[in-house]
């Protein structure tokens, strides 16, 4: 891998992790079009998620300072009930990781035909969410769950995790940004935990290709800057409700991708 590949890919993940357009299928398309396979260079794609969960955390910080700081308090508060609901998320995905694992990994193959319809389908999520109402509900129990299952949709490359779990979240009637926040905050846990399950799988008789480190810090740069960009942005994109731009997006890229698989 070239410091140039590795900074492409940087970018690919920081802004695609946050950006309703599908990171997972944005890197097989990425992967088919540089005949880099990702998946071998284990440091690499553990540094650049690294990346991608401290550009959001350097986002959050405060929020995340307080959410610490209620929960070992040790008793219920407005904190340790929002950790509730994040932990309750990550059921869904927790179960499709540990009991499909394999069948999950058998997606990412380059099929540029899956890539190209799972991304159709993120498109026509978005655009139903303009056509409901914007609501100022609070978040509940309820709805962190089905935000959960709307994550684990999204290990199919293709189906945008921040699309579909930011349009169900929006389709439940719950506040904009309420719900912005609670997409982004419920992947840190689930990102450090396919990290690690990536680490425990590599199995020794796996050779992963060395890479230099200036390539692997260019990459966790890439990753890191245009994360922390896309994070804040989507922020106040999703306050304003325009993810029609996106759905269009996903759509032209989606039919390109079926057209020249």
């Amino acid at each position: 891998m070239t410091w140039i590949e590795a900074v492409i890919l940087g970018i690919v993940q920081g802004l695609t992790e946050f950006l309703p357009v599908s990171s997972s299928g944005h890197l097989e398309i990425g992967k088919v079009l540089l005949d880099v396979d990702v998946k071998t260079d284990l440091t690499f794609t553990v540094l650049v998620h690294f990346a991608t969960v401290l550009s959001t955390i350097t986002v959050f910080y405060s929020e995340i300072r307080d959410l610490a700081r209620g929960t070992f308090a040790f008793r219920w508060n407005s904190e340790t009930r929002y950790v509730s609901m994040i932990l309750i998320s990550m059921i869904p995905v927790l179960v499709i990781g540990i009991l499909f694992r394999e069948e999950v990994e058998s997606l990412f193959s380059g099929n540029l035909v899956l890539v190209g319809v799972a991304l159709l389908v993120t498109a026509a999520l978005l655009i139903s969410t303009q056509l409901v109402k914007a609501g100022t509900k609070k978040l509940a129990f309820l709805d962190a769950f089905l935000m959960g299952l709307a994550q684990a949709a999204a290990v199919v490359p293709g189906i945008s995790r921040s699309g579909f779990t930011i349009s169900t979240g929006l389709l439940l009637r719950n506040d904009r940004g309420e719900v912005a926040r609670f997409s982004f905050l419920m992947v840190l846990l689930p990102i450090i935990g396919a990290a690690i399950l990536d680490i425990l799988s590599f199995s020794s008789h796996e050779e992963e290709r060395v890479i230099q480190a200036g390539v692997l810090a260019a990459g966790f740069v890439a990753a890191y800057i245009s994360g922390f960009l896309a994070c804040r942005w989507m922020i106040r994109i999703v306050k304003k409700g325009n993810l029609y731009w996106f759905a269009i997006y996903c759509a032209l890229v989606g039919i390109i991708s079926i057209v020249f698989a």
